[in-house]
């Protein structure tokens, strides 16, 4: 054994593990190394931060540029509905809706031109618990020009149109000083309630009276144009006012503009032992403008005599402008006699 010992300590003092190992140099070089491999490891790139941060990058790049593209797609269509919408509020139009609902409707002269007051009917849809006591104006908008005027002064609504439960015929005479394209805004007590579009024309282009689109065929432009406006109707009699001989009304000296007046149609020299027909024709010479003033229609049955007269028939008129008239009478569809009225009231 202690042999053995011996030949271990000979060989731990052998010059391998015995006295100083490693030279200053050495030690130098060992710490060099040591701290090269622990920079390559600080410095070792992670390829996983580097992907999430280029995909992240790419996204919101992606985002960001889509949405500005969307944008300025949008902004384009946007543009588009703007100059589309202004061009539909000038689309000509006689009604107005709202939520789908029809509010009202108006019924202008169908020759309307510029310079010259003309009726206009407007059929108000909703019970007249919404008009009741409220006043109503209208203003008129040239699209040209920019231009608003005012074309009815505020009126008080007190009563429901005669014969109607609501303002189912509400007439009022407008003017408008040049030809074009109007916007009608109609305000109740200075609310605006809705508006129309109508195309003005201008006088200078009207060459004739325009007949409204359901006159008889019978009736024709000729028939106006010699009407003697100072062979007015003078009173024959039993509350008659027309023309010695040929015919008369009874009612025509009542107030008869904007309701519904009964007048009594009287003819001379009628045979009345056959079926005979009247029509009835208005032309308004302020505007000359034709119109049916007969609440039923054009046309009614004549009967047998009375008070003197041929023929007769009793009827509903409706006078929608104040000023003088030309009422025109048609027998069997041939002209018959044309009576002359000043209607103020």
């Amino acid at each position: 054994m202690e042999k053995k010992l011996s030949n271990l300590r000979a060989a731990m003092n052998s010059s391998t593990h015995k006295g100083k190992h490693f030279t200053e140099i050495q030690k130098r070089k060992i710490m060099s190394s040591l701290n090269q491999i622990q920079t390559k490891e600080i410095r070792k790139p992670n390829v996983s931060i580097y992907l999430i941060s280029t995909i992240a990058a790419t996204l919101f790049f992606f985002v960001v540029y889509t949405g500005l593209f969307t944008n300025l797609s949008l902004s384009g269509d946007i543009n588009q509905n703007d100059k589309q919408n202004v061009e539909n509020q000038w689309e000509i139009r006689e009604e107005y809706s709202k939520n789908n609902k029809v509010l009202f409707n108006v019924s202008p002269d169908p020759y309307l031109t510029a310079g010259k007051s003309y009726g206009y009917i407007f059929s108000f849809k909703e019970s007249f618990n919404t008009y009741r006591g409220k006043e109503i104006e209208i203003y008129a908008i040239h699209k040209e020009t920019g231009d608003r005027i005012n074309v009815l002064t505020p009126f008080k609504i007190s009563e429901p149109t005669p014969g109607y439960s609501s303002l189912g015929r509400f007439t009022a005479s407008l003017t408008v000083p040049e030809s074009g394209i109007w916007k009608y805004e109609v305000y109740f007590d200075k609310k605006l309630y809705g508006d129309v579009v109508l195309l003005v024309g201008s006088e200078n282009n009207q060459t004739k009276i325009i007949l409204p689109k359901n006159t008889p065929s019978f009736i024709l432009n000729r028939d106006f144009e010699n009407v003697e406006w100072s062979n007015e109707a003078v009173d024959l009699g039993n509350n008659i006012v027309g023309n010695d001989n040929k015919s008369g009304v009874i009612g025509a000296d009542m107030p008869s503009l904007n309701i519904n007046q009964k007048w009594m149609w009287h003819l001379w020299g009628i045979d009345n032992t056959t079926e005979n027909k009247l029509t009835v024709v208005g032309l308004h010479k302020e505007s000359d403008t034709v119109h049916q003033i007969l609440t039923t229609g054009w046309s009614i049955e004549l009967g047998g005599e009375n008070n003197g007269a041929d023929a007769h028939a009793p009827s509903s008129v409706n006078i929608p402008l104040k000023g003088e008239w030309a009422v025109l009478l048609y027998v069997n569809n041939e002209l018959f006699d044309i009576l002359v009225y000043n209607i103020t009231d």
